[in-house]
């Protein structure tokens, strides 16, 4: 098949205010949807420059078929940071890294030339998601 691309990836927020200050005001995107209210808020955002690719945060395990126990496991994952993750791409890492480290966002790993051929840096968003940040070469 070809012609299909990104469209929209989805990462859990237990705190929609702290998420869309993140993605918006540190990271720069826009803002393209907010949906719901309360905890219960789909949050559309992505590159300004990049309008067909968007990222949905969305409150975690609201599907119904997810079990409480599914629910636990889930909560207990992103409190310690290991549910999700995404890899982002910058044509200026350190100036990146250097806003993310002023807005005293949780530093994970600073900018790092990694042995399989990139340089990046790693930090975790509001609700405990690493993101990892790519230098474009």
């Amino acid at each position: 098949m070809s012609g299909i691309t990104i469209h929209s990836s989805f990462l859990p927020h237990d705190d929609p205010e702290a998420s869309l200050s993140f993605y918006r005001d540190i990271l720069g995107f826009e803002v393209r949807g907010d949906v719901g209210h309360g905890t219960m808020r789909w949050i559309t955002v992505g590159p300004v420059d990049q309008p067909g690719t968007s990222i949905v945060l969305a409150p975690p395990a609201v599907d119904p078929g997810v079990t409480d126990d599914e629910r636990r496991t889930i909560t207990e994952m992103m409190a310690k940071g290991t549910y999700a993750m995404i890899l982002l791409a910058t044509a200026d890492l350190d100036g990146a890294f250097d806003r993310l480290q002023a807005s005293e966002t949780e530093i994970v790993q600073e900018p790092t030339e990694q042995p399989y051929g990139v340089r990046d840096c790693a930090v975790r968003d509001p609700a405990g998601n690493l993101v990892r940040l790519q230098q474009i070469r």
